[in-house]
């Protein structure tokens, strides 16, 4: 992966194309990182791909972080590697979320993600609010392979990807209600009852 000097030579590159997109660098535990505009994500993502000399063309991983209490409490991490030089970097952008969008009333419209089928239409208790879902769009047509993960990060952290092919959940069932990855998510447990070889014994 390059080091502390060539990251930021990288992210000089990026600059002259696309200024303002990378908000910053970091360089921990020698794993290289720029800190985009996650509204701009796409357009580091396609030139790290595409860039002659560069080409970090393989997405190997996308996931998600959840920093509670920090604002922007978000993060999804894309780790790109390029194939020839067995060479890693880390594209991160920071998403605010879970802040309520208002009061949720019978006559309200859906939000634009559930209207599109992009989010379960699991309404809130009476009296509570609609919470307000982070969003970023979707590098699926860039990297195929993010097709799976980014439903993934949704189905667990509830982080919408604008312009996925098929944003719904993946492992947990369609109709749960909630985001089991975030860390304020209820820890806990139900009794289970096992019955099917339930035997007595004297």
């Amino acid at each position: 992966m390059p080091d502390a000097p060539g990251l930021e030579l990288i992210r000089g590159e990026i600059d002259r194309d696309y200024p303002g997109a990378v908000l910053a660098t970091s360089f921990d535990r020698a794993q290289a990182a720029l800190i985009v505009d996650p509204e701009r994500v796409l357009e580091v993502l396609r030139w790290l791909a595409e860039q002659p000399g560069h080409r970090y063309d393989f997405l190997s991983s996308l996931h998600a972080a959840d920093y509670l209490p920090a604002e922007p409490r978000f993060a999804v991490h894309y780790e790109l590697i390029n194939r020839d030089r067995v060479e890693r970097i880390r594209v991160k952008a920071m998403l605010g979320g879970g802040r309520p969008a208002g009061p949720v009333t019978a006559g309200d419209p859906p939000s634009p993600a559930t209207a599109q089928g992009m989010v379960p239409p699991t309404a809130p208790p009476p009296g509570e609010t609609e919470e307000e879902l982070p969003e970023i769009d979707s590098c699926v047509e860039l990297f195929p392979t993010a097709h799976a993960q980014e439903r993934e990060v949704f189905d667990f952290f509830g982080i919408v990807f604008r312009g996925h092919p098929n944003l719904t959940r993946i492992l947990m069932p369609d109709d749960y209600v909630g985001w089991p990855q975030r860390r304020d998510f209820p820890i806990g447990g139900e009794p289970v009852t096992f019955t099917y070889s339930e035997r007595s014994y004297d």
